[in-house]
């Protein structure tokens, strides 16, 4: 796997961005990583450096996530610190939760891997939120369900529980709202929302907001 290996860009235009976000882009072949970091060596908010590690965005770009992608997605969030953008071309249902358990939270199919929903996706993972295609958010909450279905009435760890706030906004982080929108529906500030995101994320020692919603559909909050 090559890594890109270089910090390139001035700053961010006044206005434009409060802080550029450090990316490191990591592709199978150099054709794969050309591609995605001249797409994003555009963007004055991104800031493309060598190594992964806290704090910053990791971009994988996998034709395939066998053990070996997944080890190295563990790795990536886990042991590094990194928060990771997955860009694939396909994912199984085999796939899908332990991707998301792996700590990826923003995910962008190949064919519309373009400069903004690159940025785009990047941005959210920076932020701590999810970006997920609406397909695959579709199949996660079925997968889930099935398999919260599937355990009912089976004996088991009690739950830690989730109060009705965090239910309220985990619900519309299910459809697929941001901070602001969350806040706006729920008569709540921003900082509340995330506030209350960090707080259930910390507690039940979740990994990012898609885990958060795994975990909800999973125990049947939503």
């Amino acid at each position: 796997m090559t890594t890109t290996t270089s910090a390139r860009g001035s700053g961010a235009a006044p206005g434009i961005v409060d802080r550029r976000v450090p990316v490191a882009v990591s592709a199978p072949d150099p054709i794969s990583r050309e591609g995605a970091v001249s797409q994003l060596r555009r963007h004055p908010e991104i800031d493309l450096r060598e190594e992964s590690g806290p704090g910053t965005v990791a971009l994988l770009i996998e034709d395939a996530l066998d053990e070996a992608a997944l080890t190295r997605l563990r790795r990536i969030v886990r042991s590094e610190g990194a928060r990771a953008v997955l860009v694939t071309g396909a994912i199984r249902e085999s796939e899908l939760l332990d991707v998301v358990e792996c700590g990826v939270g923003a995910i962008v199919w190949r064919h519309e891997a373009t400069a903004h929903r690159l940025v785009q996706a990047v941005l959210a993972a920076s932020r701590g939120d999810g970006d997920l295609p609406a397909d695959l958010l579709g199949r996660l909450i079925s997968q889930v369900g099935t398999l919260h279905r599937g355990a009912a009435g089976r004996p088991g760890a009690p739950s830690l529980g989730l109060a009705p706030r965090e239910v309220d906004v985990l619900r519309l982080v299910a459809e697929g709202l941001d901070t602001g929108e969350i806040a706006g529906k729920l008569s709540y500030s921003e900082r509340t929302v995330k506030n209350v995101m960090h707080g259930l994320t910390t507690r039940l020692h979740l990994r990012n907001r898609a885990h958060a919603v795994a975990y909800a559909l999973r125990e049947g909050y939503i």
